[in-house]
C-alpha cells in the first residue's frame, strides 16, 4: 500500500487529499455540531467557543484546499499518506480561532472591525469560581453584527496560519513598549 501511494501521480495525490479533506471536514463539522447542539440543550456552556472552533476548523480545511495545487511533491507525499497530517492543519486553525476569541474577550485585540461582548461583571475584586463560570457561560457577542464579526475572524484565524501568531507578536511588542492599547486593525 505504501509503495502504491509513492507511485501515485501528482493529480492522484491531489485527488486523494481532496477526498480525505471532504471526509474529515464532514466528520469534523458533524462533531462540532453535535457538541454545539449538546451545549445548546444542556445549559449553553461554552457555546460560542464551539462555534469559533468550528469556523476555525472550516477555515483550515478551506486553506488546505486552496493551497493544495501549490504544494511541493514532498508535502503532497506527506498529506497523501497520512490522514493525521490532513487533520492537523485544520485543528491548528480551530485552536488559533479559540486563542483569537480569548484575545477579543480580553480586549487585547480590539477596534471597529472586531467584535464586542456583553457579559456579567465580577462580583468582587478577586473573582470567585462562580464569577469565572458565569463569565464563560454568559458572555456573548453584544449584537448580531458582533457575532458575525466573531465567526468571520474565527474563519480567518483558521484559514491564515500566520494571522494569530502575528497578532500575538504585535501584542508582545506593544506590551514591551509599555502601551496599554489593544491591537487594532491597522
Amino acid at each position: 500500500n505504501a509503495y502504491q501511494i509513492r507511485r501515485m501521480t501528482r493529480t492522484e495525490k491531489i485527488l486523494t487529499i481532496t477526498r480525505r479533506l471532504i471526509i474529515l471536514s464532514s466528520l469534523g463539522l458533524l462533531g462540532v455540531m453535535i457538541v454545539f447542539g449538546l451545549t445548546l440543550f444542556r445549559g449553553n456552556r461554552f457555546m460560542v467557543s464551539w462555534a469559533c472552533f468550528g469556523c476555525g476548523l472550516v477555515g483550515g480545511f478551506v486553506s488546505i484546499q486552496q493551497r493544495i495545487k501549490n504544494f511541493g511533491d514532498e508535502e503532497l507525499d506527506l498529506l497523501s499518506q497520512s490522514w493525521f497530517q490532513i487533520l492537523l492543519i485544520p485543528v491548528y486553525g480551530g485552536i488559533f480561532s479559540l486563542v483569537l476569541y480569548l484575545g477579543f474577550l480580553s480586549s487585547i485585540v480590539e477596534g471597529p472591525l472586531f467584535p464586542h461582548f456583553a457579559g456579567p461583571a465580577f462580583s468582587q475584586p478577586i473573582p470567585s469560581t462562580q464569577d469565572v463560570a458565569a463569565f464563560f457561560d454568559r458572555t456573548y457577542p453584544a449584537a448580531g453584527s458582533d457575532l458575525a464579526k466573531l465567526l468571520f475572524w474565527s474563519f480567518i484565524a483558521g484559514f491564515s496560519a500566520r494571522f494569530v501568531p502575528q497578532i500575538l507578536d504585535r501584542a508582545q511588542t506593544r506590551d514591551a513598549k509599555g502601551s496599554n492599547d489593544g491591537v487594532d486593525a491597522k
